[in-house]
């Protein structure tokens, strides 16, 4: 199967992830009555339903990491498919939710974006911007990456990029950390009222390294085959023929 096939797959998959995801949420915000999670105790407490959907993240993570795994054909690629799996998950999540309900009116509009291990709030636009960022990445990685060249970030993006990551996943959970004191309810109604734009662009620019590191070594490699190409590898047999006739000639006029 081509990469282009494998990469359409992936695509399709997560799209359709992307609709239970934005089902499944209309159902439990429709069940607490919070379609519009920025409100007044954004996580009322109803029993057995906040461990159910902390499982239900972790399962939904770990479904979008295997599809990853199994569509790739190296360790590269397999992490390539899962960050695409997730960005397009991410971003149709939220086109299907504004089909169903109307809801994000905009991409500044406030979300819980995740629970694990403490619930994340950030406007709409943010995971969406890194979302778009994982798709750039998982795309680079498995249909930019010849097998005569394999490209994958360095140690030293990588790194970068897992500050960055930590950084924002602290932007996102500032308002929930700055409510520990004050117990499990302190936390559930705690709403954001600021978001941290200047840390959480340091951060963007940080998730940004391996996508820049990779690019770097897929044009490195382009310009270095294009230098190959025009060193002639092997002679064809007519080439040789010529070569030996105008070598005879050469030697046959001098004697």
């Amino acid at each position: 199967m081509s990469s282009k096939k494998r990469w359409l797959y992936v695509v399709v998959f997560a799209a359709a992830m992307a609709w239970v995801e934005s089902a499944v949420v209309v159902d439990l915000r429709t069940l607490v009555d919070r379609l519009e999670p920025y409100q007044t105790d954004p996580l009322p407490f109803v029993e057995n339903l906040g461990e159910v959907e902390l499982v239900r993240e972790i399962a939904t993570l770990i479904m979008l990491a295997m599809v990853g795994w199994l569509a790739g054909h190296s360790r590269q690629t397999k992490w390539g498919y899962a960050f695409l799996a997730f960005g397009v998950w991410d971003i149709l999540y939220y086109v299907f939710l504004k089909i169903i309900v109307g809801w994000p009116r905009s991409i500044w509009d406030w979300d819980i974006l995740f629970l694990l291990p403490l619930p994340w709030w950030g406007p709409v636009i943010a995971p969406v911007t890194i979302a778009a960022m994982m798709i750039i990445f998982g795309t680079l990685i498995t249909q930019f990456n010849p097998p005569e060249h394999q490209i994958w970030p360095s140690r030293r993006a990588w790194i970068f990029g897992f500050s960055g990551a930590v950084l924002a996943l602290l932007v996102f959970m500032s308002e929930a950390i700055r409510s520990l004191d004050g117990g499990i309810e302190a936390i559930r109604t705690a709403l954001p009222t600021w978001f941290n734009w200047p840390v959480f662009l340091i951060a963007l620019a940080l998730m940004a390294a391996p996508i820049i590191s990779a690019s770097q070594q897929f044009w490195n490699g382009r310009s270095r085959t294009k230098k190959l190409a025009f060193i002639p590898t092997k002679t064809s047999f007519g080439a040789q023929t010529f070569l030996l006739l105008l070598l005879y000639k050469i030697i046959s006029r001098d004697t």
